[in-house]
């Protein structure tokens, strides 16, 4: 299957467990991902997989080199790589175990992502980016970051929080914190390819 991830055909996929830092309980997902996708694009995949909106700047810190997008008017992306050059088999090779995601430098949602496998491709069956398992709702956009994700879920409990009706307008009624849904993810990642 080509998608448009994937100009060279993969002969390895990575297979991925990214967790969101500073929350509890864990919010996770596993993913795969061809060894040949664009880091520019596993941004992408892990904010469909884990329910972001990508309405916000990210970058990744992957040994001692951050990646990203440069731009002349943010300060400090002078040393950052260009993530659109570089595929995710080329930064993480055979040896990175570990690595960091940040999104919304405003909140900061601060993701670490292991590299649990990296696998041979089986054409047909996992040669395209795809959400394997997960726990647990993203928090909402713009909630404030982990603190405001916890105030966020106080007051959406309890009903005499002075918050309470403010936060139920806004996220538009009931929130289930432990709901995730593995076809959401895949079907968000399925309209990216």
């Amino acid at each position: 299957m080509s998608t448009k991830f994937q100009r060279a055909q993969a002969r390895n996929v990575y297979q991925l467990r990214i967790e969101l830092q500073h929350i509890q309980p864990l919010i996770w997902r596993r993913i795969l991902v061809p060894e040949t996708l664009k880091l520019s694009k596993l941004d992408r995949i892990v904010q469909a997989a884990m329910g972001w909106t990508n309405s916000h700047l990210h970058d990744w810190r992957i040994g001692q080199q951050r990646y990203g997008i440069p731009d002349e008017e943010w300060i400090g992306s002078s040393q950052m790589l260009d993530e659109r050059k570089l595929t995710i088999g080329q930064v993480l090779g055979e040896q990175v175990r570990t690595f960091d995601y940040s999104y919304d430098f405003g909140d900061g949602w601060d993701h670490r992502i292991t590299v649990e496998e990296r696998l041979p491709v089986q054409e047909g069956h996992d040669d395209w980016p795809m959400c394997l398992a997960g726990e647990n709702a993203c928090p909402p956009e713009d909630v404030g970051g982990p603190p405001g994700y916890m105030e966020f879920l106080q007051a959406m409990r309890d009903p005499k929080r002075e918050q309470h009706a403010d936060h139920w307008r806004w996220w538009g009624g009931p929130f289930d914190p432990h709901a995730f849904s593995i076809n959401a993810a895949n079907l968000a990642i399925r309209k990216l390819r």
